[in-house]
């Protein structure tokens, strides 16, 4: 196994790294018009863009070889998401009659054009990463098998396998006039046969879905130091006389659907936990929009399948290798640690161990911000667990967008309402996928006596915030929580996100506010070091732009750097570029959609975008202002939110901007995460102005900083304990 970073504490970067490795000399862009459209990427392309890179680390010789196909199979689910989503939308409204041009000028129909276009590039190229992985998976002995490679013992194997653990939950289905068409829901994977009777030679044609219930692929009897599989399909066609006793399989064919999976609410709802549970039963008979098969499909077969899910030609793709990429993540966690990243366990900040876990004893000694999964989130369920069990407890606010189906936080919740404390919870029903499971939470909340809330019909709230409410002595003393990601344990595990535990009073204060807004739309007046969006967010963010404006123009540094998921909303993108045309030096980590272009003359030439893509997937967000002083500098303004830079975070949903004044926490997030960040070349992309991206150069010989190792070895600057931080690397500072 190759590591690019040796397993050390003295890695270091700078910023002054990235803007020499990244910097794109200033070019002109012929036949686009930086005055109008042309000077923002498409939203769609640039999500496809980004999903290349996905792929891409597949063939990463660095990274571990079944790692390296945990991203085919991330690459593959992204796409079918992006289909049922955001191709979804655009197929309704280019059905409509819509017209009307996006930002960049590209108009529905031209845009699902180009999609399907790179769409269809992708997937080829998703077969051959898988074909070139899966021969070297079996140079390491993890072989995935055809029925025609199987062994005679591994056959009497199966036999057994089927009969006992697939046949009782198979269907099969006719498909003639007495058995009307079935239905096959999103992301439905099934075998299309033809059949002959053996007696008399009747054709019949059947399908067989293969059920979501059993693993994809079935471990086979092998020796030590080996693992084999078969597909399941393989063993379904093995045994196809089985299911249809007297029939002779004559040909068949894989197919799978995806169907249009956005949800439609009616605003004026009057309850609203059951119209999300009617719009939920709708999203599972959302028209296809791809219907993707494999070679080999006899045509009449073919098209009566087409006629009954009622899907055009240009929305199948025929797939000369595997169908439903995204369940190779079964593959990924057999027992094979060479051939995986190397174990790595969550740490335990050293001041909540200094206090012997207790979390408000260390939140009262000072702000503390955790940056998971390098410091353990089993530290903000166990802030919840101390708040349920705490008698000086007196109440708990809680927002959720997305949390575990077992969720622990949601437990501690339920204990604190039974034990007499007062929760408030806001549950977000749309929080994409995981509408059915938030229901279920709110109803389990219910009962156990917390009020339950669900915010607004027409905002999304995405803010991130917990707070207990604390009697000690004759006071009431308010402890928060902001986070930058979601309240989900297992997904905390590898999304690298920011927490936020402070005491201070403002601090608590503004999120109180928030939560009466929530619950009671009584929008605050005054917010002391906080913005919000629909209300504040956005402007707060412009006007922090074009402040650093001012400091260029009076000759003092003037410098922004920003970390976040997307940037694609048209007035922060035309904020930034007229900071870079009045010397604002602007260096941004955009994981994955970038409507800005970067290097470009006369529009952009201060203005630098990189991609990280590793191990861990980036979902922070993060903006620092040097507010006169440059990067970094005691005096910058330092910002963590909820918020990516979307026209639907900005003014179709509740976010969070939180304002960070704690030295220390300015510290970690400035010299740490950000300089961190910036200076990886391990894992990082460099966006040129076309908008395509490139791996960063690693010239021969040098070292390459890897952001998430060094993260992985080094404790946060406000976590640390007794020992004191100054031992902690930081990779850069200056003074004011």
């Amino acid at each position: 196994m190759l590591h690019d970073v040796p397993q050390t504490t003295t890695q270091t970067a700078t910023h002054a790294d990235f803007l020499k490795s990244a910097f794109v000399a200033p070019v002109d862009l012929p036949g686009i018009d930086i005055t109008g459209p042309g000077r923002f990427n498409n939203r769609e392309l640039s999500w496809l863009n980004f999903n290349w890179r996905v792929l891409e680390e597949a063939e990463n010789p660095r990274v571990p070889l079944l790692e390296r196909l945990r991203f085919v199979s991330i690459s593959a689910n992204n796409l079918d998401e992006f289909f049922t989503v955001r191709v979804a939308g655009l197929r309704e409204l280019h059905n409509g009659g819509h017209t009307a041009p996006a930002a960049d000028g590209l108009s529905p129909a031209q845009q699902l054009t180009l999609i399907h276009e790179d769409a269809r590039k992708l997937m080829q190229a998703q077969q051959r990463v898988l074909s070139a992985l899966t021969q070297e998976l079996e140079a390491q002995g993890v072989i995935v098998l055809t029925r025609d490679a199987l062994l005679e013992k591994d056959k009497t194997f199966l036999a057994d396998m089927f009969l006992t653990q697939v046949f009782p939950v198979l269907s099969p289905l006719a498909i003639d006039p007495a058995h009307p068409f079935p239905f096959i829901p999103n992301t439905g994977y099934t075998l299309a046969l033809q059949l002959v009777r053996q007696s008399d030679k009747k054709p019949l044609q059947a399908l067989l879905p293969v059920p979501r219930q059993i693993d994809r692929f079935i471990p086979l009897p092998c020796g030590p130091g080996q693992h084999r599989f078969l597909p399941l399909e393989e063993l379904l066609i093995l045994h196809i006389e089985d299911l249809f006793p007297g029939y002779r399989l004559k040909s068949h064919f894989e197919f799978q659907v995806l169907r249009d999976s956005d949800l439609e609410v009616e605003e004026e709802a009057e309850d609203l936990v059951r119209e999300f549970e009617v719009a939920l039963k709708r999203r599972r008979r959302g028209e296809v929009v791809r219907m993707t098969h494999s070679t080999g499909a006899p045509p009449k077969l073919m098209q009566l399948i087409m006629k009954e899910l009622r899907v055009d030609p240009d929305e199948v793709v025929e797939v000369d290798g595997m169908i439903g990429m995204a369940d190779l993540d079964q593959l990924v966690e057999i027992d094979r640690p060479d051939l995986q990243w190397p174990p790595f366990t969550s740490r335990v900040p050293e001041r909540v161990s200094d206090f012997e876990g207790d979390m408000f004893a260390a939140i009262r000694q000072k702000d503390m911000l955790l940056h998971h999964p390098y410091e353990t989130f089993d530290m903000v369920v166990r802030f919840l667990q101390q708040a349920a069990r705490d008698p000086d407890v007196v109440a708990i606010r809680q927002t959720f967008y997305r949390t575990s189906r077992d969720s622990p936080i949601v437990e501690a919740l339920c204990e604190a309402a039974e034990a007499g404390k007062s929760v408030t919870a806001l549950v977000e029903l749309r929080a994409r996928f995981d509408e059915a499971a938030n229901i279920r939470q709110s109803r389990r909340l219910e009962r156990a006596g917390a009020h339950v809330v669900y915010g607004f019909t027409d905002l999304k709230t995405h803010a991130k915030i917990s707070i207990v409410v604390r009697r000690e002595g004759d006071k009431l003393v308010t402890y928060t929580h902001y986070g930058t990601g979601n309240y989900h344990p297992i997904t905390a595990r590898f999304y690298t996100d920011l927490s936020l535990f402070t005491c201070d009073t403002k601090l608590g204060r503004d999120a109180i506010k928030v939560f009466n807004y929530l619950s009671g739309y009584a929008q605050p007046e005054v917010l002391d070091n906080l913005a919000i969006s629909p209300l504040t967010l956005k402007s707060k963010l412009i006007a922090m732009i074009d402040a650093e404006i001012t400091h260029a123009k009076a000759g003092k540094p003037a410098m922004i750097w920003a970390k976040m998921n997307a940037l694609i909303d048209s007035e922060v993108i035309d904020a930034l570029y007229r900071a870079s045309q009045g010397g604002v030096q602007i260096s941004l980590i955009i994981r994955g959609i970038c409507g800005l272009r970067p290097g470009v003359k006369g529009l952009s030439e201060n203005i630098r975008v990189k991609s990280v893509i590793g191990r861990f997937l980036e979902h922070s967000r993060i903006v620092c202002f040097g507010n006169g002083f440059g990067l970094p500098a005691k005096k910058a303004r330092v910002f963590i939110s909820s918020a990516d830079w979307m026209g639907r975070n900005l003014n179709r949903r509740v976010e969070t901007l939180v304002e960070i004044n704690n030295p220390t926490v300015k510290a970690q997030i400035v010299s740490q995460i950000m300089a961190a960040n910036l200076g990886d070349m391990a894992q990082s992309w460099i966006m040129h102005p076309d908008g395509t991206f490139a791996r960063q150069p690693v010239p021969d010989g040098e070292f390459a900083f890897n952001c998430h190792r060094f993260f992985m070895e080094n404790p946060s600057l406000s976590g640390r304990g007794s020992a004191g931080a100054s031992d902690v690397p930081k990779l850069t500072h200056t003074e004011d």
